[in-house]
């Protein structure tokens, strides 16, 4: 699992003018599954199932 900003660096995901982040390969936005035990979030692609950690 990669981080957002690796993920944005790379083109797996790109953010629009409002912040939201969509994957490029479903073209859909990311849902954010948050797990109180862990810090940061995960940024799940509801189509492909892709992860992405968000720290901060």
């Amino acid at each position: 699992m990669d981080s957002v900003r690796k993920g944005l660096r790379a083109g797996d995901i790109e953010k629009d003018s409002y912040g939201r982040l969509s994957c490029t390969t479903c073209e859909e936005s990311l849902a954010t599954d948050n797990d109180p035990a862990e810090v940061g979030k995960v940024r799940v692609c509801p189509d492909c199932g892709s992860e992405w950690k968000e720290l901060g």
